[in-house]
């Protein structure tokens, strides 16, 4: 039997991280894996008006924009079919056929149509004149688990990567063929779901901390933003409610920033964006520690100036210290700094640095690498490790 895929999404509007962690992602995947001998993706226009058939323009605008996300993201037309579900007029005929096999407590038995019917305001008894839910349930609405199943079934597709939510939908297409194959014969393939292989990427929250990152609800990053327009919704993100100073200790399950960090960060990016942490899971558990969130930047010539050891009084008052390397000797360091101390200086940096290490959780060198030679990256990254400290190398800004 050949292997087929048949996905797709509702041209409802643009494609946000949601849509990515959940199926995107794993698409393109699939797409260049070489395991599957059809790739189908349909943008699903006829299933969008089930909610909107009082505006049809919003539909067929936003065609074009899921198919630009589509190609954003990797898919290829010379590997997978991308198709509009309204040119393939058999699949409403099919969803027909389907509608006898189906009863209307089924239906309303499945959760994610309940969970649909709720996050879209319709209610069946609304009071006339409500302006605060829609009138009624749309029938087409109502039914559109059966037209995914005559989407997925025509295509003879014996795989659907979508998200978690969607789980309920692919055990009632199951249903469906079941059913058909027992009255018409061994006719339809019955379909397996895959999900994303990373929990946190089953059901990416939205910013806002609720459970879908949904377009109704304003809580997207979408996958046309800018850059601008990501950090400003990142900074804004939903995180811990409960963490009211900064000395007490944070929560990290149910914390949206932390979910994402799950769905997106990688080993490498700590070294890159966060040397003082080694990985992800250190990261949370200093998240829970008491210490409070404190960064102090330096240039290290503390205990010179004071005449004193003051790195015991850093116990418990930071989590990290970075310090400023600026050479790799001391003749160096003194041409470019101008320290009132001279060469000593430089070694009473790096004692600081050394010894900080037993008070403070993450103590990190840092140079400006402003077109130097990488071996003189290499020889900081040797002085940092041999003292037993991270080395952050930053880009130049010329402001």
């Amino acid at each position: 039997m050949a292997k087929i895929i048949l996905t797709g999404d509702r041209p409802t509007g643009r494609l946000h991280l949601g849509h990515f962690v959940g199926s995107l992602r794993r698409r393109v995947e699939l797409q260049n894996s070489g395991e599957f001998d059809e790739i189908f993706i349909m943008i699903a226009d006829a299933q969008a008006l089930t909610d909107n058939a009082d505006n049809p323009e919003k539909v067929r605008q936003n065609i074009i924009e899921v198919a630009l996300d589509y190609l954003s993201v990797g898919l290829d037309p010379a590997k997978s079919t991308l198709f509009i579900q309204s040119q393939v007029t058999e699949l409403c005929e099919l969803a027909f056929y389907y509608m006898n096999l189906v009863t209307v407590q089924r239906l309303q038995r499945n959760p994610t149509v309940k969970a649909e019917i709720a996050l879209r305001g319709f209610a069946e008894g609304a009071a006339e004149g409500d302006t605060t839910q829609r009138q009624g349930i749309p029938v087409g609405f109502f039914t559109y688990p059966i037209s995914q199943a005559s989407d997925i079934t025509a295509f003879r597709a014996t795989t659907v990567p979508v998200g978690e939510d969607q789980e309920p939908m692919i055990e009632q297409t199951r249903e469906i063929v079941h059913k058909f194959n027992a009255v018409y014969g061994e006719t339809l393939v019955e379909p397996e779901i895959l999900l994303p292989e990373n929990a946190a990427c089953m059901r990416l929250p939205g910013t806002d901390g609720k459970a879908k990152m949904s377009k109704s609800l304003n809580n997207c990053i979408y996958l046309s933003d800018t850059a601008e327009e990501v950090k400003k919704k990142v900074m804004g993100m939903y995180t811990d409610p409960d963490h009211l100073r900064v000395e007490d200790p944070g929560k990290v399950e149910g914390n949206t920033v932390f979910t994402y960090l799950d769905a997106f960060s990688r080993p490498e990016h700590f070294s890159k964006y966060l040397p003082e942490y080694a990985s992800l899971d250190e990261l949370k558990a200093h998240y829970g520690d008491q210490l409070p969130p404190v960064r102090i930047n330096t240039n290290g010539h503390a205990n010179l100036i004071n005449g004193r050891d003051v790195c015991p009084e850093l116990k418990g008052r930071i989590d990290t210290l970075s310090i400023s390397l600026n050479a790799n000797n001391a003749a160096d360091y003194v041409a470019l700094c101008h320290p009132i101390q001279g060469e000593e200086a430089y070694q009473a940096m790096l004692d600081f640095a050394k010894e900080s290490k037993t008070y403070v959780p993450h103590v990190v060198f840092t140079v400006v690498d402003k077109g130097t030679d990488p071996a003189e990256i290499e020889e900081s990254r040797s002085i940092a490790q041999s003292l037993g400290v991270q080395l952050r190398v930053r880009a130049y800004i010329d402001s």
